[in-house]
């Protein structure tokens, strides 16, 4: 028999260690630290556990009564398992997760006091909305805002706190966090599918959008990480000239993870295994110092819950170990920024992927029909799509062209681009049985061969289709999926609601058969979402003209790309479908657009004090000192001092210059800081921080960084990239 080995979770996270056998199994402690089915069982009634599925599983609403229940059982599973406090943990538009924690204790008179967790508890809460940000919608004195629970995201236990997941909510009913406009889509994508299944199955009462993400993410000492005044305060390094060796030598990508990283990543990975977030796979990345981690998919709802609690975990995890996190797209120059892959796909409660072709030309029908769908869904949206996933971060990503780039395409790989042309030589109109029967065979029929040897990835493809799923690669890795996961599910509900539209029109009014109509559907689809496939190589200059010449947009930053995100088109699409009212939709951009202008403006502010306060003193002191060398040899060699001291002479100058366009540059960039402030008209505004404040960073950082080569290293006041990069 294996010696038991004893695993203590540390007292930050976990109040009570986990005895794990040598050999034991992670699925053994999977969920421990989750009120799922299997704690429900033991801890609820039978009305209550009915009642708590059902609601998962089909939307029903919770009697009072029963939540009193619900949370009676709920409490004392987190009692047992050493919680002293609950919280609604919500995901407001700040880009972090919130939580307002209160004790189960509560005084009952006479010096007693019991623990209380009522249904009232349980399901609302009343955090200040106005603290948050809410885009216009409350005013400062306005302060009330409800959180609401979710029962289809179950509660788990963080440290001590009973954490219940929740929705946030103004007190007018305008939503104020990620998740109510996530649910509203994932409602009417579920409803809008079903409809389609049934053109294929009778029996399909539901479809589940799925998502599984990839989180990359740096790991730096956090000594060091402390050291540097920008990556505090912005989570990147605003100055730094590029190390001798960087990721020239493709050494690090799926290399041996360094001993450091992997006890890390070991404990993340238990602390994972007891939330319930069901992570699978991790790796180094390109870049030195970059990794990345990914989970089995799940549903798209809990799927986002877990990377919000993941990235919050990995930052306590990491602090443990003495390293920092960084989640910021582009932390260093010079090497790969990191990204948060959005694999995206459809499933129905028969247990069938949409996105996956089947044993029969039937379901072979049914995988193009929300093949094609989707394909065109981007291509009609695709404004709004790149809209989805900006932010000043991720603009370092896909503003640089940097994998991938700001124009949203659709990769398909050549063999479905072939099958794609042979549908659209479909006779338009009925077809004769030997039409059908061919049609069915000959290029329906086949297609699960010819997934099996599908084209490469692109990976300068912001929309990818990857055998069973879409890749959605330009999320940013800090970003919260909640938004990239809305806009998809509304532009695919959209698309499915005008597609049955036409289907039907075409039975009705044509007297066309089921399987004609929906091929004459999918075969003008093609046909009017070739704009948006493209599979060359979309970094090159070539796809930028060919992309203008289809119309496509090219929003490289975000001022540009958010506007889209108020467009009629826009407003209406979220609006008839009930996902965000015009309210809302214009509320998160009024939010988007501010916080764009506070971390360009914070930015601005970090690297005119480092620049100013730490670069241009220290380059000054190495000056003197050069100058009081240069004093020594004349002293020394009189007139002929030169012959030795040009060398130092000419450094004391080039020092000079630029010390003197560091301080010009940062007095140019105040002054245009100061002009951009003034502006009232939000747009105008971030246009301002964009294209007239953002230019000076790199002026600024050419000359800091040259100074970095030409200073005495011993002298040089911020930590460089080969100690950052290079952390064992």
């Amino acid at each position: 028999m294996s010696t038991l080995r004893f695993y203590a979770i540390k007292e930050t996270l976990n109040r009570k260690p986990i005895k794990i056998e040598e050999n034991e199994r992670r699925s053994a402690i999977f969920g421990l630290n989750v009120f799922n089915e299997d704690t429900m069982r033991q801890y609820l009634t039978k009305e209550a556990f009915v009642s708590v599925m059902d609601a998962t599983k089909n939307g029903s609403k919770i009697d009072r009564h029963v939540a009193d229940h619900i949370s009676t059982g709920m409490k004392e599973w987190a009692i047992s398992k050493g919680a002293t406090h609950y919280t609604h943990w919500f995901q407001p538009l700040t880009g972090t997760t919130a939580e307002k924690h209160d004790a189960f204790f509560e005084p009952i008179g006479n010096g007693r006091a019991i623990e209380k967790f009522g249904g009232g508890q349980l399901v609302q809460q009343e955090p200040d909305a106005s603290s948050f940000p809410n885009g216009g919608i409350r005013n400062t004195f306005e302060a009330r805002g409800y959180t609401a629970w979710d029962p289809t995201s179950p509660a788990f236990i963080y440290g001590t706190t009973l954490c219940i997941p929740t929705v946030f909510v103004s007190y007018t009913g305008e939503a104020l966090d990620y998740k109510t406009p996530l649910l509203r889509a994932l409602q009417a994508v579920d409803t809008a599918a079903v409809d389609v299944c049934k053109y294929f199955d009778k029996n399909i009462k539901k479809v589940n959008a799925s998502l599984g993400w990839e989180q990359e993410y740096f790991l730096i000492d956090s000594a060091l990480a402390a050291s540097r005044p920008d990556i505090v305060l912005t989570g990147r390094t605003m100055l730094g000239h590029a190390p001798a060796k960087g990721q020239q030598l493709d050494d690090h990508y799926f290399g041996t993870i360094p001993s450091r990283a992997m006890q890390f990543m070991r404990d993340l990975e238990t602390e994972c295994m007891l939330l319930g977030i069901p992570v699978k796979t991790r790796h180094n990345e390109v870049a030195p110092n970059q990794f990345e981690l990914a989970p089995v998919f799940d549903e798209a709802n809990l799927a986002v819950d877990h990377n919000s609690l993941l990235m919050d975990l990995m930052h306590k995890v990491g602090e443990r170990h003495h390293l920092k996190v960084l989640f910021h797209e582009k932390p260093f120059k010079g090497v790969n920024g990191s990204g948060k892959h959005n694999n995206w796909s459809l499933s129905t409660d028969t247990g069938v992927n949409l996105f996956s072709p089947g044993k029969t030309p039937m379901s072979n029908l049914q995988f193009l029909t929300f093949f094609i769908n989707a394909i065109k869904a981007v291509n009609d949206h695709e404004e709004i799509v790149r809209a989805a996933i900006a932010s000043a971060s991720n603009d370092h990503r896909l503003g640089a062209n940097e994998a991938p780039p700001a124009i949203v395409s659709v990769f398909i790989g050549e063999q479905l681009t072939n099958v794609l042309n042979e549908l659209q030589n479909v006779t338009n109109g009925k077809l004769s049985p030997e039409e059908k029967t061919d049609l069915k065979l000959n290029v329906v029929g086949k297609i699960p061969e010819i997934l099996l040897d599908n084209t490469d990835r692109n990976r300068t493809s912001s929309f990818a289709f990857t055998g069973n799923k879409f890749e959605f690669r330009a999320v940013g890795s800090k970003a919260n999926c909640a938004n990239p996961m809305t806009v998809l599910n509304t532009i695919m509900a959209r698309q499915l609601i005008d597609f049955k539209i036409e289907v039907d029109a075409l039975i009705k009014d044509k007297n066309l058969k089921k399987d004609e109509a929906i091929f004459n559907v999918l075969r003008e689809y093609i046909k009017l979402s070739q704009n948006v496939l493209f599979e060359g190589n979309g970094y090159g200059e070539e796809w930028e003209i060919e992309a203008e010449k289809r119309g496509l947009s090219n929003h490289k930053t975000t001022p540009e790309a958010l506007k889209a995100k108020i467009s009629d088109k826009a407003i209406k699409l979220f609006d008839d479908l009930g996902v965000m009212n015009r309210v809302e939709s214009e509320a998160r951009y009024e939010i988007e657009m501010e916080d764009y202008i506070m971390r360009i403006q914070i930015e601005s502010r970090v690297l005119g004090d480092i620049a100013r306060n730490h670069i241009v003193p220290v380059a000054v002191r190495y000056q003197n000192i050069l100058i009081k060398n240069v004093k020594g040899l004349k002293d020394i060699y009189g007139d002929d001092f030169k012959k030795f001291g040009q060398e130092q002479l000419n450094l004391i100058e080039e020092i000079s210059e630029h010390i003197a366009s560091i301080n010009s540059n940062v007095t140019l960039m105040i002054d245009e800081r100061r002009t951009a402030n003034k502006i009232e008209e939000i747009d105008k505004k971030a246009e301002a921080y964009c294209f007239r404040v953002k230019p000076f960073f790199d002026d600024i950082r050419y000359h800091c960084d040259k100074l970095e080569l030409l200073v005495d290293d011993e002298i040089w006041p911020l930590t460089k990239y080969r100690e950052l990069l290079f952390t064992k």
